[in-house]
C-alpha cells in the first residue's frame, strides 16, 4: 500500500480540550485549550483561560516606541515558547497573516497587527496569548487514552464570552456534566 492508498488520518482540530480534574500538571490544571492543529507529527493549541492581568503595552517594547495603549491584555497561551505571541481574534483582520481556526476564531502572529491593536482603539475580545501548548507525535493521543482531556466542539461563546475564572466549569457543563462536576475517575456525573 502506498501513501496515496492509506486511509486519511482523522483530525481532532479544531476542538476544545478540557482538562480532567486529575491532570496534575500545573500548566494545565483546570484549563480549556483551543486545539488549533493536529496531525501525525503532533498538535498545538492555545490555553484560553489564563489571563495575566498585564497589558501588552506595559510589557512589550517596540522600536519605534508605541504611540498609545488600547489595554490589549496578555494571556498565558501555554508553557512552550512563552516569548512567542499569538493574537486571538473574533474576526479576520485585513492584511494580516491570520488563519481561521474555526468560524469566528482567527489566530495571527503579525507584529504589525499587534502594534495596530495596541495603538488603536480597543478591539473587543482580542487577546494576546504568550506561548502555546504543544504535543509531539502521538503524545496527545496517549493523553486522551489516559483520560487527561475531554474533547468538545469549538464554541465561540466559550472562547470569547465566558469569564476565564468560570471557563473550565462552563466547558465541562457544556459537555453534559450535571452541576458542572466531574468525578476524579474521569466520568461525567
Amino acid at each position: 500500500m502506498n501513501e496515496d492508498d492509506a486511509p486519511e488520518r482523522p483530525t481532532l482540530a479544531p476542538a476544545l480540550l478540557v482538562s480532567m480534574p486529575q491532570l496534575a500538571d500545573p500548566n494545565f490544571r483546570h484549563t480549556v485549550i483551543l486545539l488549533c492543529e493536529y496531525s501525525a507529527d503532533g498538535a498545538w493549541g492555545l490555553v484560553l483561560n489564563r489571563p495575566t492581568g498585564k497589558t501588552a503595552a506595559s510589557v512589550i517594547e517596540f522600536t519605534p516606541p508605541l504611540d498609545g495603549d488600547s489595554g490589549l491584555e496578555i494571556w498565558t497561551g501555554g508553557p512552550v515558547e512563552p516569548q512567542r505571541g499569538a493574537l486571538l481574534l473574533p474576526e479576520e483582520p485585513l492584511g494580516s497573516d491570520a488563519f481561521e481556526v474555526s468560524p469566528g476564531i482567527h489566530v495571527s502572529s503579525s507584529a504589525d497587527l499587534l502594534r495596530t491593536l495596541i495603538e488603536g482603539p480597543p478591539v473587543e475580545k482580542a487577546r494576546l496569548l504568550m506561548g502555546y501548548a504543544g504535543w509531539g507525535a502521538g503524545q496527545l493521543d496517549r493523553e486522551l487514552t489516559e483520560s487527561s482531556w475531554l474533547i468538545s466542539d469549538v464554541a465561540t461563546e466559550i472562547v470569547f464570552d465566558t469569564n476565564p475564572a468560570g471557563m473550565w466549569e462552563a466547558a465541562i457543563r457544556r459537555l453534559g456534566a450535571r452541576d458542572g462536576h466531574v468525578l476524579s475517575s474521569g466520568r461525567l456525573s
